[in-house]
């Protein structure tokens, strides 16, 4: 029936639904233009809080909008960038006195327009009108541009929990990670060490394995944590029961390392967390004591709804939708009480918060201790769990009923639905994009760098209403301007570089923007072909030069797959080609053989093999290598597993329980797996990054 209503009323529905940036078509090829369904365009406008599901409620939505963008005096959020001409914040009445409090508490008062030396910062405006109308806004001062790396790098890709040491609990660890950093930094001049997400999970029987469907954004998931490394542990009493646990540790490492188990994320955090409670009875000397308290006055309110959550999902279940009516609400007096029973559980998940972040910053330290340029790169994943943390916390900012996804394009006829609550843009901005811009200051306290996600979603979002299929859903608009301001202005404050994933379907206008922002793009050697010529490999000199450029990541096949074609093989025994499996090898063949010729042309082969593509595995991973060092790139990400000829990718996408996403530990050409202690000792990896070490000129952060 609304459809119906809606195509009765095409112009005041498009009228409406571009008022509030949803979006009523779009363009999955510069030659082609999709209109959305009339549904899904009032649907998104529901979750916005807009009724527009007859003729009436069309209008009237449409003359309250236009009547509120008439008279209101300013928009929520005002960006000014440093470096430009001030502009005036909106046409204001003639007469209109400005008040600006800066975030530091100094106060500005005038007529007109705002003054021209403001400092960087997140500051509040009043305006007042001489016909008494009053407004605020939001005003975002922000340098024009991000840093920039220092210089040229190379550095390694890795999943965290694939990187076990001998002395990691089954899974790898932030103390692997700070000594995969000590030692790429020392021992092979590598810039930096990128990893996945993370963010804090949502726990579950089993939990979901996916880095990219966290709990909680802001705050990391304790199963990172090395316990031994924390320094109450050495003051645990149960000495006994701690052993217990090192042995069961043990086994989990031992099972993954030597017997080619599969990682156990909840066995691992079974052992984990029991040997935590034992730790965390310890008191804490005056000075961590004062160091704690300096975290939790820092993360304020946010980090006591996250350990609340945490409390409440031991006792009710890890969806808070299902929890009983009081305790859904966050700031229900309910929820306070269940908080003051649960005070002992909210500060453990508390200390937690604060322990992982230590490590984090530990990690960091030591990446920049041993000579990195950049240190340690973390992952933006482009949402949260619907049934996590942030969810249930952030609820106003969130649109209900709606889930984040992708169109249809040419590698998805079907569209994507992620199942990942998205933001809504109006609370956001009303906001000043509060929950942003804490959730970037907290992950540049311990990033070098900073890779986003889908970072198109800083500009609009695909919306699919909940039930639909991805094809029903419609484009949700951001303020990218605001959005782009905060990451600038958080990022400069920490001195850190912002990659963004921006590869598929892209916006046009998009990566220029990000581009002339200091955004680093991302570039992924098998993608970059002459699109707009004959299609053929992109030759080097003619790739951009901001960007990341790597061979593979954890969504596709490593490089040895590739060129020996495995990766086809992989996705036939799971059923999942939608051609002929001989015409998808002959078509992969092909691909492969055309780059491998290219590279054999520019002599970056140092021993071209006589045999077919994959015969001289090593030799051709390293002449991959020396193509994207030929490139004006400036970081260039070896996928560590490449490093040892691994072929299994980390994550298959299109499957869920046919694979084991995202448990797969590194491992060699024959599937066994790799410890740092051997990844280190590897004559194939070290002679990898010493290809690398080379070609950049010398040092990897030089």
């Amino acid at each position: 029936m609304a459809e119906a209503l809606c195509d009765a009323l095409d112009g005041d529905l498009c009228r409406l639904a571009a008022l509030h940036g949803v979006a009523t078509s779009y363009s999955p090829s510069p030659d082609r233009t999709v209109t959305v369904s009339a549904s899904a365009v009032v649907a998104a406008l529901a979750a916005l809080g807009v009724e527009a599901a007859t003729p009436g409620a069309v209008r009237t939505a449409l003359a309250e909008r236009e009547r509120e963008l008439r008279e209101r005096l300013l928009p929520p959020t005002i960006v000014r960038w440093t470096g430009a001409a001030a502009v005036p914040p909106t046409a204001l009445p003639a007469g209109t006195r400005l008040r600006v409090e800066t975030e530091d508490g100094e106060v500005w008062e005038g007529p007109g327009d705002l003054p021209e030396a403001l400092p960087e910062g997140v500051h509040r405006v009043s305006a007042t009108a001489p016909d008494g109308r009053t407004g605020h806004a939001h005003l975002v001062v922000a340098p024009d541009r991000l840093p920039a790396p220092a210089g040229r790098s190379c550095g390694l890709l890795v999943q965290l929990y694939s990187l076990l040491s001998r002395r990691s609990w089954g899974m790898g660890d932030l103390a692997d990670l700070a000594e995969l950093a000590a030692w790429a930094g020392r021992t092979a001049g590598a810039g930096f060490v990128q990893v996945n997400p993370l963010h804090a999970a949502v726990p579950g029987e089993p939990t979901d394995p996916s880095p990219y469907r966290p709990s909680s954004r802001r705050f990391p998931d304790p199963v990172h944590l090395r316990v031994e490394e924390i320094p109450e542990y050495a003051y645990a009493e149960d000495r006994a029961r701690l052993g217990t646990l090192l042995e069961r540790a043990e086994r989990l490492r031992a099972d993954v390392l030597d017997k080619g188990a599969l990682i156990d994320r909840d066995a691992v955090w079974e052992v984990k967390g029991e040997a935590l409670e034992l730790v965390l009875r310890v008191p804490l000397g005056p000075g961590r004591q004062a160091a704690y308290d300096d975290f939790r006055t820092a993360h304020g309110q946010a980090l006591e709804d996250h350990a609340t959550w945490c409390a409440l999902a031991e006792t009710h279940g890890s969806d808070w939708h299902r929890w009983p009516g009081g305790l859904r609400d966050p700031r229900s007096a309910d929820t306070a009480r269940a908080r003051d029973t649960l005070a002992d559980r909210v500060a453990f998940h508390s200390r937690l918060a604060w322990l992982t972040d230590g490590q984090l910053r530990a990690a960091q330290r030591a990446a920049k201790e041993a000579g990195m340029a950049v240190g340690i790169v973390h992952d933006l994943a482009v949402g949260v769990h619907p049934a996590g943390a942030d969810a249930w916390a952030q609820q106003d900012h969130f649109a209900a009923g709606m889930s984040v996804g992708a169109p249809p394009d040419a590698f998805n006829a079907r569209g994507q639905d992620w199942g990942l609550p998205p933001w809504r843009p109006d609370r956001l901005a009303a906001s000043g994009h509060a929950p942003y811009r804490h959730l970037l200051r907290a992950l540049f306290r311990y990033a070098g760098a900073l890779r986003i996600d889908h970072v198109m979603g800083l500009f609009r979002l695909w919306w699919v209403p909940q039930g639909s299929a991805p094809t029903e859903g419609t484009y949700v608009r951001y303020d990218a301007d605001a959005m782009l301001a905060l990451l600038a202005l958080e990022a400069s404050r920490a001195g850190a570089v912002v990659i963004g994933e921006d590869l598929g379907t892209v916006e046009p206008g998009v990566r220029e923007t990000l581009q002339r922002r200091g955004v680093l793009g991302t570039s992924v050697l098998w993608f970059e072909r002459d699109w707009a010529g004959d299609g053929r490999p992109l030759p080097p000199e003619r790739w951009r030069a901001d960007c990341l450029a790597t061979a593979t990541t954890h969504d596709l096949p490593p490089t040895a797959a590739r060129l020996t074609g495995e990766h086809v093989d992989l996705r036939d025994s799971l059923g999942l080609l939608t051609r002929a499996a001989a015409e998808e090898r002959a078509e992969a063949a092909a691909d492969t053989a055309e780059w491998l010729a290219l590279l054999g042309s520019l002599g970056l082969l140092d021993s071209p093999a006589a045999g077919p593509p994959g015969s001289d595995e090593e030799a051709e991973i390293q002449g991959v290598h020396r193509f994207l060092l030929r490139t004006p790139a400036r970081m260039i990400g070896v996928w560590l597993p490449d490093g040892v000829g691994d072929r299994r990718p980390q994550n298959l996408p299109g499957t869920w329980d046919q694979y084991p996403n995202w448990r797969l530990p590194v491992a060699d050409a024959d599937g066994r797996p790799v410890p740092l202690e051997d990844l280190t000792a590897s004559p194939r990896l070290r002679a990898l990054l010493e290809v690398c070490r080379r070609a950049a000129g010398g040092a990897g952060g030089a």
